[in-house]
């Protein structure tokens, strides 16, 4: 056996200054010596890159699989007839030789023989130099450029062996997958696989084994966080330079966002499919391009029958138009949102819809057709029109029962309650009957109507004298009948029946009598229709409410008309009385002014001045009386003028000022004249009695303020005094008649000149109004329009 030491002495390398085992050991391509034997004296590090064998020294190279060689089909070559075997048998080097070798089955290496010998010739050692096989440049540029594809991908490219051991990982595997190479290199590629789907990996394997590909196969995997990942695969069998499978390579590519979007698609699919409404899609041209199961429970055409064909088949002759307005309005880019219109179905019947239509873009942002979503909206209609049916009916009912519990007057409540209650029933015509009582004591009916003609009832005679109006006025209760001609009520011989179809044409009849509070009947509301079952039971209800409310209003009615009546002749006794007292008292005023200037006599002048002062009040308060009764009655004359009101106060302030001697009038009118159109002498009238109240309430002051102001529109009036004063309580009762504040108790009055005023004032379009505080005094003041 040759050592080291004694191949250096036989091979003469004393002579040189290094160390050759170290040498030998650091060179970068694999060395291996043995001896004429085949036993390996000597490998260096890189021999380890193509054994699987980590101490190879005394190892038989003949005998022992410590080089495993391959033939060129990638077969294993027995060690005893092995390369090597065959130069140490021929004791021969047969110069570069190309070996195959399993541990780097992915290339091939050129093997040198050097045949160490000594100075008689005979065998020494064997060395053996492997050096791997370079490719061309343009074989090395492309595998490096291969390289750089798969490892920039955005797909996660992988390689295993066949056992499943991974042995590739790319930058976009660890994106995907989210482990580092580190991580996986060496794992099973199970650590990828959920456990539900572990059989996929046999059905890969035994497809890839068996020299096949798998393309855009659609999996899921795992990630490391243990996310689920859907997955497009594409595998493919890698080959050595034999053809021999030794492995696969992965593309995966991450489909998430589009299986998103398929399931969106799907869900929106099955949305259009499943949905009430119809779905329909066109090109521009108008031509059905999709139609869903809605279109064909609303419209009647099956998808067979509508795809290829114009929209137009769904609209009718004289809505044609819109289909062109839709369109110009597509092509622009623009949305109809609830068009309400009108389209038929196979069957030419016509039905409202509701329809929203949207450009259809192709993914380039072009436009290539639209989308309609049409909804049947009958029902919707039938919905609005019954709640529209029922507001009608409750503003019907909140306006008749306002009407009647404010109107007063007979005919107006008769009126609106007959044409309410035919609203509110639906009726062809209703009517209602009242019984009254004429001043001879008879009674009598009067009748109002709405849906019919006077002179239709004027013909069928006296109410009481037809049998099927007699429950409207006995104790029978309610009659709704849906068929009146078929109906015991309704005797078919009688004339009344001729004339009731000839003049009102009644099938459906409902009569509903009218009971006042005491319980007695005064009146009896009729209504009919031309059609059967007309009257439900809610009609019953309503109209019977509305009856009962009625009979209040008319007993408050006849209420009214009785006190309306006492006022009546409450006016004309105030007016001839009035009249007549006035007439002897002007007499008895003459004689006293005529005595007043004859008598001389001092107590007896003075007698005769109260007696005719007390005359002069006695006239005032006729006159107060006469006014109000004409205001009642709506009698009161104006004679409007224009006059400078300014003027008006200037002499009444010199009057007062000049009579009177307990006050004095302190004035302010400003310079200007000012102008209105007015009845000169009513306000006049107003002033004294303002005049009068201030001196009259302020018996211990000695002033009153007379003031005129005016701006764009009106001019205000005021009379100011520093007297009783008045409390809020009080100012709100001031303007009533004949009201009395119950602090001017022992001052004269009737409580009728504030009344007074305020209506000649309201009569003018102007305003009267006080501002006091009790003890203080009073501002009494009113407003006319200017005229300019």
């Amino acid at each position: 056996m040759i050592t080291i030491p004694t191949s250096k002495q036989n091979l003469n390398f004393q002579n040189i200054p290094l160390n050759l085992e170290q040498t030998l050991n650091d060179l970068p391509v694999p060395v291996l010596i043995c001896d004429r034997e085949g036993r390996i004296t000597f490998a260096n590090k890189s021999f380890g890159q193509i054994s699987y064998h980590k101490n190879n020294t005394g190892r038989s190279l003949l005998e022992e699989n410590t080089l495993e060689f391959l033939d060129a089909s990638g077969n294993e070559i027995p060690a005893e007839r092995s390369p090597i075997a065959e130069i140490i048998s021929l004791k021969k080097a047969t110069g570069k030789v190309k070996v195959y070798l399993k541990k780097t089955e992915d290339y091939s290496y050129t093997m040198v023989a050097t045949i160490h010998k000594g100075t008689d010739g005979s065998v020494l050692a064997y060395q053996f130099n492997f050096s791997p096989q370079y490719h061309s440049e343009k074989r090395f540029l492309k595998k490096n450029t291969l390289s750089a594809i798969v490892e920039f991908s955005n797909d996660a490219i992988i390689s295993k062996d066949l056992n499943g051991i991974i042995t590739s990982w790319n930058r976009g595997a660890q994106k995907i997958f989210e482990y580092t190479e580190k991580e996986v290199i060496g794992k099973h590629i199970s650590i990828l696989i959920p456990e539900s789907r572990l059989h996929e990996e046999d059905l890969i394997s035994n497809t890839i084994k068996s020299g096949k590909s798998l393309n855009h196969f659609e999996t899921v995997r795992f990630s490391k966080s243990g996310k689920k990942i859907p997955l497009s695969l594409t595998v493919s069998p890698i080959k050595n330079d034999f053809g021999k499978i030794i492995g696969a390579s992965k593309v995966a590519r991450d489909i998430s966002d589009r299986v998103k979007g398929e399931e969106k698609h799907a869900r929106l699919s099955a949305i259009v499919e499943s949905s009430d409404d119809a779905i329909i899609s066109k090109d521009l041209k108008g031509v059905i391009t999709s139609w869903n199961k809605g279109a064909r429970r609303i419209f009647g055409y099956s998808e067979k029958e509508v795809l290829g064909k114009s929209i137009t088949i769904l609209i009718p002759e004289d809505r044609m138009d819109e289909e062109k307005q839709i369109l110009s309005k597509i092509h622009a880019g623009l949305r109809i949102d609830h068009f309400e219109t009108i389209r038929q179905t196979k069957a030419g019947k016509k039905i409202p819809i509701s329809v929203s239509v949207s450009p259809l873009k192709d993914r380039h942002g072009k436009i290539i057709g639209a989308s309609k979503i049409a909804r049947n909206i009958e029902e919707q209609i039938k919905s609005k029109k019954k709640i529209e049916g029922y507001v009608e009916k409750l503003r019907i009912l909140n306006s008749v029962g306002k009407d009647i519990s404010t109107k007063l007057d007979l005919k107006t409540v008769l009126q609106k309650v007959t044409d309410a209650t035919t609203a509110l029933s639906g009726a062809e015509f209703g009517a209602f009957f009242y019984n009254s009582e004429a001043d001879s004591g008879e009674s009598m009916m009067l009748y109002t109507l709405s849906g019919a003609p006077k002179e239709d009832f004027e013909k069928l005679g006296m109410p009481r004298q037809i049998g099927v109006f007699q429950p409207a006025f006995s104790a029978q209760g309610i009659i709704r009948i849906d068929d009146l001609t078929a109906d015991k009520h309704f005797d078919n011989n009688s004339p009344h029946y001729r004339m009731l179809k000839r003049y009102l044409n009644v099938t459906s009849y409902m009569a509903i009598p009218v009971i006042s509070t005491s319980g007695s009947i005064i009146g009896g509301l009729i209504f009919g229709h031309p059609e059967k079952a007309v009257f439900k039971k809610e009609h019953e209800i309503m109209v019977r409410n509305i009856a009962a409310q009625a009979a209040i209003a008319l007993d408050n009615s006849q209420l009214f008309e009785k006190v309306k009546s006492l006022s009546e002749k409450k006016d004309e006794f105030i007016a001839l009385a009035s009249h007549e007292l006035k007439t002897p008292l002007t007499t008895i005023k003459g004689y006293l002014q005529f005595l007043e200037n004859k008598i001389e006599e001092p107590r007896i002048k003075l007698f005769l001045t109260k007696t005719l002062d007390q005359a002069n009040r006695l006239n005032n308060l006729i006159d107060d009386l006469l006014n109000m009764s004409r205001i009642e009655a709506g009698k009161l004359q104006f004679n409007y003028e224009r006059f400078d009101i300014k003027e008006l106060l200037q002499e009444m302030c010199e009057t007062f000022n000049y009579t009177e001697g307990s006050h004095q009038l302190i004035s302010d009118f400003g310079d200007d004249p000012v102008y209105v159109k007015a009845d000169k002498q009513r306000i006049e009238q107003v002033l004294n009695n303002l005049l009068n109240n201030a001196e009259k309430y302020s018996p211990n002051a000695d002033k009153i303020y007379l003031k005129l102001k005016n701006d764009d529109k009106k001019a205000t009036v005021t009379v100011e005094d520093e007297g009783l004063g008045l409390t809020p309580e009080q100012q709100q009762m001031v303007f009533s008649r004949f009201y009395r504040a119950e602090s001017t108790k022992g001052i004269n009055g009737l409580g009728l000149g504030l009344y007074l005023t305020k209506q000649i004032i309201d009569s003018h379009s102007g305003e009267l109004a006080v501002k006091s505080e009790e003890g203080k005094g009073s501002e009494f003041y009113f407003s006319l329009p200017l005229d300019l």
